[in-house]
């Protein structure tokens, strides 16, 4: 049985695609920070022998500490969805160092590095899938550093599909759109006005669910992908066209 890391698969996008790759079949390490209940939940869910990892990511020694768990649950790693994020939904005058630091460690410098941790477990025609976001292509003045953590998310991309080329390891992005996601409920649930603004801004006149995007990254890591790397797959329902 192949298996998949998922970071931050607990809740929201992370949970939904765990719980997809699991459908299709994958023995899923269900990474978490804090929430044991609802990774246990997901573990639960998910079946196939999916198991718990956890690690605070952006906190000192947490990428070692993640990738020593995984080695030591599966011998090799067949797909690595990096998926844990923050955001700090500041402009460019409310931006603190700390603020900016804190999006970078775990948006940008953890995702590079367990991704350089595990590659070792990685084998010929593995799926590496970073998580980005639609503000890749859309100015985002008022979440600046996010989104340059993003930017910097697909950079990576582009460079490390090319190095890992020759051994059939794909390496790709999924851009979600306006989700309907813990990240975003406090803007968004329960105010009409927002999520009417938030579907206006999708040409398919809704709002993204989970699945939405957790069918992309199941197609990203299957066969049918096998001829895509180093590319963004758009799943923003037409954001912003």
């Amino acid at each position: 049985m192949k298996t998949a890391l998922v970071t931050g698969a607990s809740r929201g996008i992370g949970r939904a695609s765990a719980l997809r790759l699991a459908k299709e079949g994958y023995r899923v390490a269900v990474h978490y920070s804090q929430d044991a209940a609802a990774a246990r939940e997901v573990v639960e869910q998910a079946g196939n022998g999916a198991f718990a990892v956890q690690a605070t990511l952006g906190a000192p020694g947490a990428v070692e500490f993640l990738a020593e768990q995984v080695r030591q649950a599966a011998p090799t790693l067949d797909v690595l969805v990096n998926n844990a994020g923050i955001a700090t939904g500041k402009s460019l005058s409310e931006e603190t160092p700390g603020g900016f630091d804190q999006v970078f460690a775990v948006n940008v410098r953890d995702l590079f590095f367990l991704t350089q941790r595990l590659l070792p477990l990685i084998p010929d025609g593995g799926r590496i899938i970073n998580i980005t976001s639609g503000v890749t292509r859309i100015a985002f003045p008022g979440s600046i550093a996010y989104a340059m953590t993003k930017g910097a998310v697909q950079v990576f991309t582009l460079a490390l599909a090319k190095e890992l080329g020759p051994r059939g390891i794909t390496v790709n992005n999924v851009a979600p759109g306006i989700i309907d996601t813990d990240m975003n409920a406090g803007w968004l649930r329960g105010n009409p006005d927002m999520q009417a603004y938030a579907a206006g801004r999708h040409a398919v006149g809704r709002i993204g669910q989970v699945d939405d995007i957790a069918g992309v990254v199941a197609f990203a890591a299957s066969p049918d992908a096998a001829f895509i790397t180093g590319t963004t797959l758009d799943a923003t329902g037409g954001g912003n066209l």
